[in-house]
């Protein structure tokens, strides 16, 4: 008899598929390498389903089978599987389904087996070592607006679904640092600031303001101009008075972007732009003996086949672009470290770029033609995030918002939340801080990851910040609720997690057994699509057959026959949704 238990719990689907792996060899021995479809399904139907009897059918029916129909395929299929504890029951339907109920006793074991191991136990299996992730981005003297605020969310949720799944993830911030702007910067910098290194941030002021005023001067006055654009070539030549005055409006830019990160508990290590200007030349070099360079109306292009643009990588002037450096930043991530999927997050608008990019990679023989070997290249990318009128979200002057303002507000409006509740007179001034910001960031960032990335979403506060509904708030409240119920039972849950039973009798009780064990294979889902919206929707479902669990009057906890394995049940429920929250960026509350 296997015991599976034995080995790392992964997800119930891919233990499941070892299984039918098994019985596929040795239902067709022919047929070398048949991959097991193995699916969730509707309750009606088993709880899972193998659909291979089909696919083999069409493959097999011509060689002298001895099946006469994939029903027939379907019962060898069946016939096949190993003895195993997880399986009660199996039944072949339509054309060839074969269906798997699980067995209650083989879920209630493993589900307390999490509770003794820890949730780590459930983390999916990935066929990568160590991913870049670059997330977030922002650009030098310019403020964070809401764009940044989707890449940082997005790309710190799949670095932290990667971790988890024992992937070692280096989260890259490839901060715009370098380019011709900073000769015009420097410029004013010394214009206004005679003895610049005594500039501080509050002498500067608002960078963007700052940036802006530069940008006036840059435009209107001739010998300016000129002055930044030798400021340039003496910034790019190492000049030290130079270099010192751009390190300081790097310095000036990323205290505002720590601001931002600190809010959100984000942590990226920074490599911009700056950093991969040395390994162009390089790599523009090789690229050129490989015969991929070429000279097209002055400027040096790779060309790529069945697209008419190509990618520029010299300028006209001599002068590196985005290209230059997307090509070195890549070189170096596959060499030097040694990344199998590099991840990229930008909006959707610059899906042409990356494409392009890429393609130009994969001439390089960088990266394989294939998309799903590795070392791969994804772009990951997001639409817009929009106000109450439709349009790009911004401020009433047309501004762009500013990204530390929002998450203020945010935290500001759940405060007010939580005092109107009465909690001021209840909690300490620490407890509603800490309660105010856990709701608030966590709500600005579950109302972004709960849609699919790719489509605009409205940005709405009341919306965000309802207790009811697909929110933030609605999740924080329910994780509050059930530890609520465990600390009523007065029961020492260590304890139980070691001297306790499990039971799912109930059918509500197997449901949320069942959709408990379920959570590995939806990471894998969210990890493998770049997709944490699947995540999201995961945790919404399981506070939803939580309550339907909950609020059955024959699935009492407290004070029942059944209240250990239920107070268990409940705690299995609280320790899955911790995960999902750690997985999103958002700290659980405790109690409401």
């Amino acid at each position: 008899m296997t015991t599976e238990q034995d080995e790392c719990m992964g997800s119930v689907k891919g233990q499941l598929a070892k299984l039918f792996e098994v019985s596929l060899k040795v239902t067709v021995p022919n047929e070398p390498d048949v991959e097991p479809l193995v699916a969730a399904c509707n309750g009606k139907f088993g709880d899972y389903q193998c659909n291979n009897a089909m696919g083999l059918w069409s493959k097999i029916k011509g060689k002298g089978a001895q099946f006469r129909g994939p029903p027939a395929v379907g019962e060898a299929i069946k016939n096949n599987l190993p003895t195993s504890e997880m399986i009660e029951s199996c039944f072949v339907a339509g054309p060839g389904f074969v269906n798997v109920v699980l067995s209650k006793n083989w879920m209630a074991k493993s589900i307390q087996k999490m509770l003794v191991e820890g949730i780590d136990k459930w983390a999916p299996l990935l066929p990568v070592k160590t991913a870049v992730v670059d997330f977030s981005s922002p650009n030098i003297a310019k403020e964070m607006h809401v764009g940044h605020l989707r890449s940082t969310i997005i790309g710190d949720t799949l670095a932290r679904m990667l971790e988890f799944s024992k992937v070692k993830v280096l989260r890259r911030n490839h901060v715009g640092d370098w380019g011709t702007q900073f000769g015009m910067l420097i410029e004013f910098l010394f214009e206004k600031f005679p003895n610049f290194e005594d500039a501080t941030e509050t002498a500067i002021g608002d960078l963007q303001a700052f940036y802006k005023a530069s940008k006036q001067r840059f435009d209107a006055d001739p010998a300016f101009k000129e002055r930044a654009q030798q400021a340039v070539v003496r910034l790019q030549g190492g000049e030290d008075k130079y270099r010192r005055a751009w390190a300081q409006i790097c310095e000036i830019s990323r205290n505002e972007f720590r601001k931002v990160y600190q809010r959100l508990r984000v942590h990226l290590e920074e490599k911009g732009e700056s950093f991969y200007n040395p390994y162009i030349p390089g790599v523009i070099e090789a690229l050129t003996k490989q015969g991929l360079v070429e000279e097209s109306k002055g400027a040096r292009v790779i060309f790529i086949e069945g697209i008419n643009i190509p990618l520029i990588v010299v300028k006209r002037d001599g002068g590196f672009n985005y290209a230059s450096t997307d090509l070195a930043a890549l070189w170096y991530r596959l060499n030097e470290e040694k990344a199998e999927w590099i991840i990229y997050l930008t909006d959707v608008g610059q899906q042409k770029h990356f494409d392009l990019f890429f393609k130009a990679a994969k001439r390089a023989g960088w990266l394989p033609h294939g998309d799903s070997s590795y070392p791969k290249a994804t772009h990951v990318g997001f639409g817009l995030v929009l106000g109450e009128d439709g349009k790009r979200f911004r401020t009433r002057n047309t501004e762009v918002v500013r990204l530390v303002d929002l998450l203020d507000e945010a935290k500001s409006r759940s405060k007010d939340a939580l005092i109107e509740r009465g909690k001021g007179e209840e909690w300490t001034e620490e407890e509603i801080e800490s309660t105010a910001e856990a709701v608030g960031y966590g709500a600005v960032k579950y109302a972004d990851l709960k849609n699919n990335r790719l489509t605009n979403y409205t940005f709405n506060f009341d919306q965000m910040l309802n207790d009811k509904g697909n929110t933030a708030v609605y999740l924080l409240y329910a994780h509050a609720r059930i530890c609520s119920i465990i600390r009523r039972s007065g029961k020492d849950v260590e304890e139980l997690k070691n001297k306790g039973t499990l039971v799912l009798g109930h059918k509500d009780e197997r449901d949320l057994g069942l959709h408990l064990l379920q959570f590995a294979e939806v990471v894998e889902e969210a990890c493998t699509n770049l997709l944490p919206n699947v995540l999201c929707d995961y945790l919404y479902n399981l506070s939803e057959i939580f309550s339907k669990f909950y609020s059955n009057p024959e699935c009492k906890v407290i004070g029942s026959d059944m209240e250990t394995s239920r107070v268990l049940l409940c705690e299995a429920t609280a320790v899955v949704m911790r995960k999902c929250f750690s997985l999103l960026g958002i700290t659980p509350i405790y109690k409401i």
